[in-house]
């Protein structure tokens, strides 16, 4: 693994494989940190849709123009944890054979040979949040908002986190007050908040305020958690421990 300093560009391309459409797609990111800035260029395409009807597209929450391209800056905080998560990838010695994640790094303006991630599924996953930045930046999607309450016997507690992708920042807000909070950690909570079963059926466009916690995941409908949030796995409490976070936010 060449040294950070000597790094100075990367290109991550992706196929999704076997994945039927309107899911099927391809892209690939080329940046290039070598002027001190970062800058981006996106390419995204989904693939075999002429395999299918305009009514399955639709009906599957996609439309006609899905395919995205960005050529342009990306702001530069981005820098730094692409260097880190390339600091701490193993690689494979096996060659793709159903679609994943190839990259090619480059160091001191040239460009490396194809190298394979052994942690497939992580990159995959950092090259989601790098589009999202990108859809942020373009201003095509808003930052995520997740709104909560928290509703005790002598008080009602309303909060909400944002998180934005642009520049990898969260935003914690409380009444007047706000805050950043750690991104890895951030990251972490996300993941428990979108494990449990909701139950979109009871969900309501208010928060309640019995006693209880409710919870609202951007899309303008409330949860409270241990009815209309449950845990799918009874062995893993996993509805507490979004309760515990956020009363540990409250609290600070």
């Amino acid at each position: 693994m060449p040294k950070q300093e000597e790094l100075t560009g990367l290109e991550i391309e992706f196929d999704s494989g076997i994945i039927p459409p309107p899911y099927s797609h391809v892209y690939r990111i080329s940046l290039d940190w070598s002027k001190g800035e970062l800058s981006c260029k996106l390419d995204l395409h989904y693939t075999d849709r002429d395999e299918i009807s305009e009514a399955e597209i639709f009906d599957e929450g996609f439309t006609l123009q899905d395919d995205f391209s960005y050529e342009g800056p990306l702001n530069k905080t981005w820098i730094k944890a692409i260097q880190n998560k390339l600091a701490e990838t193993k690689w494979s010695g096996k060659s793709l054979e159903e679609g994943g994640i190839i990259l090619k790094l480059t160091e001191s303006g040239v460009q490396g040979k194809v190298k394979i991630p052994a942690d497939q599924d992580d990159w995959m996953v950092f090259g989601q949040d790098i589009i999202q930045a990108i859809y942020e930046t373009t201003k095509k999607e808003a930052p995520l908002t997740i709104h909560y309450r928290q509703v005790t016997s002598d008080k009602i507690q309303d909060c909400s986190i944002t998180i934005r992708f642009s520049d990898r920042e969260v935003i914690f807000v409380e009444g007047d007050e706000e805050r950043n909070i750690n991104w890895e950690y951030t990251v972490q909570l996300m993941k428990l908040i979108f494990t449990p079963d909701y139950n979109y059926e009871i969900a309501k466009e208010n928060p309640g305020n019995k006693r209880g916690a409710y919870i609202e995941c951007g899309d303008g409908l409330w949860h409270e958690l241990g009815k209309g949030v449950v845990n799918i796995d009874p062995s893993n409490d996993v509805v507490s421990k979004i309760k515990e976070i956020f009363s540990d936010l409250l609290e600070e």
